[in-house]
């Protein structure tokens, strides 16, 4: 400095470097850039120590404590960050700002970080737990830019400025974080950089306006201005405080000298000199010059209290016990042996002042100032004028108080906090506490402590002030502001430093942070402010040393009674509104105050089961049951935390603790709740119903998708046992009584959901016995393996785990298997999840059409697995979806259904919704009609499921005698007699029936439609020609008849017969191989046949001969006189 040359230059950063700051021993200089990293340098030797990625942006600031344990980072990634400057590791977790951090500087006492961001300030408490306690309100503004930050040496000031747009300086009040006084007024640009001169008394500012101004900070006002030829980055004060230095963009740092000026304190005491003299012009010098009233060149605090009261000892410990009758009479005797001692005049004028007796207050004053002025004269005539109301009278008797102070400043000082007292004491309330606080900023020299226990001391008596008025916020703040002076303390001893004030005004110091904290408390109670209250009291019990808190003892027993009752009762109504995260913090102060109440610890057990934090709730859980031991109720709550935590076997062991503690409850009604829960066994047992009920529409065996294994029903089982979802069930289910059913059944259903395969059989398919024990994933991919891996992959992508294929799912080789198989398999596609009909012959890409033409629509047992399932996706010869239709159902697809429809003759109504059973029998054998399976009984075989009747399976009979079987049992059943509508050869079986399901293939007869009036009409000539009784039992008649039935292969069939009168032959050219009859009866128009059948042809023949031997036959349709459908409601009973 001395030669104004560079000693060292510390090189590694590779970008611009944007922040320095220098440790407070000097041995540490930090550094950041604009890519964020933080250089550590050694202060003796300039060598770089360590490089830290600190920020992922520009460092704009850094600061380190005084201590000098930690360094302060902010930066425009929106973040401040701490460093152990010992390790020069992270202290927690980064401070998130919300904007661009420009300034970041800790308080003098490093309890404090003040961090200037773009919009607006955050104060940070560091001491116990990092805590933003203030965001400073701008006034008349919403918000200013801020771009620099200092704290005055004493901490009660923070300066702030910034604002391109409002280039001023804020004052902040960091006991109450209120702007003090309008802003510092005077650049016309953006203020960069701030310091303050080493007393505090002194401010620097460097603007973009290319000028450092210099202000006093206690009159807020510019005292000198320098100017520079460009832009001033930053500004810093001399350690001797004679100096300031700033540098900028000329490159260049400048030094100024601080000029010389004559500070307020010095024309203060230059007045109070002149007032002095010219008062005491009439007063004996040798008065002036007694000892009792001049005070040496330094005085020390004590010599000051004795120079503003002159008292005995025993007199000073009866005011400052509050004994007022004892020291009146005291000071009344010293009176009385002599008459002319003032200051006995004036200490009596205090004692009574403090007892309220104003009149005898100013009485003994006024006689102590008339024997002789003095200091303690006039401050007692001063009180008691205040006393009375004459609040002028009173300000100008104390101001005559400094000419005895004989210019010593913690005299003044002393006398400047007691005229603040008495303003306070004539409701002058906030102008004192700014005198106080002002005085303290003037005088950093002076004791400071002393103006911070007279503010903390008055914004105490507000604070009680409010809170007997039942303004509990203003309370609140008050004794908050007392405390945040940071001048009170259970440890010290205010009473013997500072016992003037007690003397003067009875003030209960010792008592003070007591009453500010417990006052304190009791205002956030009142508010509702449970957790601020709850803190109070906390930072009490933290704070406090042990005699104080032996004086607060039963205090504290009343205040967490109150506290925790009230902290239960609104916990309890958040709960119930929903507002869990309050509950859950308002339960956490119950618990502090009383952590051995485990219904506390149960309250906020359900409050966070509510929000899912299960592994806190079990911790709390766990603690109810370390508390309750023999209560059901912790393990309840263990079991819900376990079970929403997915530890579901540990839950359902909780659960069975707790049913235990249910039955072995003394108190009956909590037996009782036994009745709402399920054993295991017994949840066990309800699952099992409910497997067993679904599993009876299921087959015995399935693909196990994910392991690639066929499984068994046990092994499906055992399957599902093994998974967590069991287990989630089975916990679920012993708790829950609401839709406990409904619950198992989803679950069940969801789990053992199933994918059938609809196929053509390739020349190599896999039977069983190659798939049992093995996985099919691992099988060689040719022929009827690949498309089964495919399948099974297709289903598991699906998120299904099983699936059936006809091929290796059932055991062909074991005939009641086999039988149930056949008899089932309608059943089993009907329930399945999701059908699949893999079309091998379709190619991908392929347009609409393609389906129609697949080999697949020809076979025969393809018809029940395309109606019966309710889900039904095609799949392409590369199992891509047919037509690209990515549909979950492409039942819903009308081009599909339409194009399957016109393919196999099916309404595409029943290929959607179709129903199982008797009716419309005659369609659905033409359905077959066309169709072929690779076994000739099949085709009867795959009827079964559609029909709805279960018959045996005898493989090897012949085709005629399975259809024949099926057609009797269709007959019998339901009295349906479209089956006898044939045309081709008769069955052996029986002659009503045909051999061949293609005789089904020609459209069925159809009765001619008769309109309504067609109706009409021939009942109007029934009327004439018939008689009604006739008919009427001709009707009961018909009635009456059987429905047709088959016993013994035998058709018993209702017939209605007409006898033949004349048979003729027409001739017709290819009458060779066609015959034509005309055939009169009697009842009939007259018929015409033809016939291929020379037998038919003899028939008729001899029918001409003998007409009176030959009948014709019409089976009679008991539809005709809409009689009930059997089919419709179901097979009858076999006679």
């Amino acid at each position: 400095m001395k030669d104004r040359l560079v000693s060292k230059k510390s090189k590694g950063h590779s970008d611009w470097v944007e922040a320095v700051a220098v440790s407070g021993d000097g041995l540490s200089i930090a550094s950041g850039d604009d890519k964020g990293k933080l250089t550590i340098w050694c202060g003796d030797t300039g060598k770089s120590i360590r490089d830290i990625t600190a920020h992922s942006k520009t460092i704009y600031s850094l600061d380190f404590s005084l201590s000098g344990s930690a360094l302060a980072t902010g930066s425009s990634d929106y973040t401040t960050k701490l460093w152990d400057t010992k390790t020069w590791k992270l202290q927690g977790n980064p401070i998130e700002c919300g904007s661009v951090v420009k300034c970041v500087r800790f308080s003098p006492s490093g309890e404090l970080l003040a961090i200037a961001a773009n919009s607006h300030i955050e104060i940070w408490n560091l001491t116990v737990t990092r805590k933003c306690i203030a965001k400073p309100k701008f006034q008349d503004i919403k918000s200013a830019d801020n771009i620099s930050l200092v704290w005055t040496p004493d901490g009660t000031r923070l300066l702030s400025a910034g604002a391109t747009n409002i280039p001023t300086i804020w004052e902040w009040n960091t006991s109450t974080w209120q702007q003090v006084g309008n802003p510092w007024v005077g650049h016309t640009h953006q203020i960069n950089d701030l310091a303050v001169n080493p007393t505090g008394t002194l401010i620097a500012s460097a603007s973009s306006d290319h000028h450092v101004f210099l202000w006093r900070l206690s009159e807020r006002q510019t005292i000198a201005v320098f100017k520079h030829p460009e832009i001033v980055s930053c500004v810093a004060f001399s350690t001797d405080g004679k100096h300031i230095f700033s540098g900028g963009f000329d490159k260049t740092v400048s030094e100024w000298a601080v000029p010389r000026v004559v500070s307020l304190e010095d024309v203060h005491k230059e007045q109070l000199k002149a007032s002095k003299v010219a008062c005491l012009e009439d007063v004996r010098q040798e008065q002036l010059e007694e000892s009792e009233d001049v005070l040496p060149e330094y005085a020390t605090e004590e010599q000051t209290r004795d120079k503003i009261l002159h008292i005995s000892t025993i007199v000073r410990n009866a005011c400052i016990i509050g004994d007022l009758p004892t020291a009146e009479k005291l000071l009344t005797e010293e009176i009385d042996a002599d008459g002319n001692n003032h200051n006995s005049y004036a200490n009596r004028s205090l004692v009574v002042a403090r007892k309220g007796d104003w009149d005898h207050a100013l009485d003994d004053a006024l006689k102590s100032v008339s024997i002789r002025p003095s200091l303690t004269g006039y401050i007692s005539q001063s009180i008691a004028l205040c006393g009375k109301k004459l609040f002028r009278d009173a300000r100008k008797a104390f101001d005559l108080t400094f000419m005895f102070s004989d210019g010593d400043s913690n005299t003044d000082h002393f006398l400047l906090l007691v005229k603040a007292i008495i303003l306070f004491n004539a409701n002058e309330h906030e102008e004192a506490i700014l005198r106080v606080q002002e005085l303290a900023a003037a005088c950093p020299n002076a004791d400071t402590l002393a103006c911070r226990v007279v503010e903390a001391y008055l914004h105490v008596q507000l604070g009680i002030n409010a809170l007997d008025d039942a303004r509990h916020d203003e309370a609140a703040d008050r004794f908050t502001a007392a405390i945040n002076t940071r001048a009170l303390s259970s440890e010290w001893a205010f009473e013997s430093k500072y016992e003037v004030f007690v003397v003067l005004f009875g003030w209960n110091l010792k008592s003070l942070w007591q009453i500010a904290n417990q006052k304190r408390c009791y205002a956030f109670l009142q508010m509702g402010r449970l957790a601020e209250a709850h803190q109070t009291y906390r930072y009490m019990i933290d704070t406090g040393d042990e005699a104080t808190m032996q004086r607060c003892h039963a205090w504290c027993i009343d205040f967490k009674k109150e506290c925790c009752s009230l902290c239960v009762s609104t916990g309890d109504a958040a709960l119930a509104t929903k507002d869990y995260n309050k509950s859950i913090e308002l339960y956490s102060v119950a618990i502090d105050l009383d952590s051995a109440n485990d219904t506390f610890f149960a309250k906020r057990c359900t409050a966070k089961l509510k929000i899912e934090t299960w592994e806190v709730a079990l911790l709390d859980a766990q603690k109810v049951i370390e508390l309750n031991p023999s209560s059901y109720l912790g393990y309840e709550l263990k079991h819900a935390a376990l079970h929403g935590a997915q530890q579901y076997d540990e839950a359902v062991a909780a659960l069975g603790i707790m049913l235990a503690k249910l039955n072995d409850s003394p108190d009956m009604q909590i037996r009782a709740l036994r009745q709402q829960y399920m054993s295991q066994p017994e949840a066990r047992h309800a699952i099992r119903k409910v497997i067993d009920s679904r599993m009876e529409n299921f087959p015995p065996r399935l693909l196990d998708t994910s392991s690639g294994r066929l499984c068994d029903r046990d092994a499906q089982i055992n399957a599902f046992e093994v998974t967590s979802t069991y287990s989630k069930l089975l916990s679920s289910t012993m708790r829950d009584t609401n839709l406990r059913m409904e619950r198992i059944h989803d679950v069940v259903e969801t789990f053992f959901q199933y994918v059938m395969l609809s196929h053509r059989w390739e020349a190599k398919e896999l039977p069983l016995n190659e798939v049992q024990d093995r996985n099919v994933y691992d099988l060689d991919a040719v022929d009827g393996t690949a498309k089964l891996q495919s399948f099974c992959k297709v289903v598991r992508d699906a998120r299904y785990r099983w699936a059936w294929s006809d091929t290796c799912c059932i055991d062909k080789s074991h005939n009641i298997e086999l039988q149930q198989s056949v008899n089932s398999m309608f059943t089993w596609y009907r329930h399945s999840t999701l059908t699949i009909v893999y079309l091998s012959d379709v190619p991908p890409l392929s347009r609409s059409g393609a389906l129609a033409k697949s080999v697949w629509n020809k076979r025969g047992w393809t018809v029940q697995e395309f109606i019966a399932p309710k889900v039904v996706l095609f799949y392409q010869k590369d199992w891509t979806l047919y037509l690209g239709d990515c549909s979950p159902n492409h039942k819903d697809s009308l081009t599909i259904m339409q194009e399957l429809g016109d393919a196999t003759g099916i309404d595409p109504q029943a290929l959607v919704a179709f129903h199982p059973g008797m009716r419309s029998a005659r369609e659905k054998l033409q359905w077959m009609s066309m169709r072929s399976t690779t076994l000739p009984e099949d085709i009867a075989y795959s009827l079964f499921g559609i029909f709805n009747v279960h018959l045996p399976v005898i493989y090897g009979e012949n085709k005629q005698n399975a259809l024949g079987r099926l057609l009797q049992e269709v007959v019998t059943q339901s009295g349906e007699i479209s089956a006898l509508d044939w045309v081709g050869k008769s069955c052996e079986f029986n002659s009503c029936l045909p051999a061949d399901i293609a005789s089904y293939g020609t459209a069925p007869y159809v009765l001619p439609y008769l309109s309504e009036g067609d109706i009409q009409t021939s009942i109007s000539l029934l009327q004439h020609d018939v008689d009604a009784d006739l008919a009427s039992r001709l009707y009961h008649k018909l009635n009456s008849l059987r429905t047709p039935q088959f016993m013994a292969r035998r058709l018993h069939l209702p017939c209605l017969v007409f006898p033949v009168t004349d048979v003729m032959r027409k001739h017709r050219e290819d009458w060779q191989t066609q015959f034509t009859f005309t055939i009169k009866a009697n009842g009939l128009q007259d018929l015409s046949i033809t016939t291929e059948d020379k037998t038919m042809m003899i028939q008729f023949l001899r029918a001409r001969l003998a007409p009176q031997a030959t009948l014709l036959v019409r089976p009679w349709d008991r539809s005709l006189l809409e009689l009930p459908d059997f089919g419709r409601i179901g097979p009858r009973p076999c006679l």
